[in-house]
């Protein structure tokens, strides 16, 4: 196989869109599965409390 300058060029362009989408897909799922919301929501929520300490319940 002769692999030429554009050949290469284009897979690697190809691999690098793939792999960013395959990524951005990772991250959206992550975001939006059921079972991370009540960490999203004490995160979210955690900036608004008037403590001037860390969370005690954390190990």
């Amino acid at each position: 196989m002769d692999a030429d300058h554009n050949t290469l060029v284009w897979f690697s362009k190809s691999f690098g869109l793939f792999y960013l989408i395959a990524m951005a897909l990772a991250v959206v799922a992550y975001v939006f599965w059921p079972s991370n919301k009540k960490r999203f929501d004490r995160a979210a929520k955690s900036i608004l409390r008037d403590r001037d300490k860390p969370d005690e319940d954390k190990p």
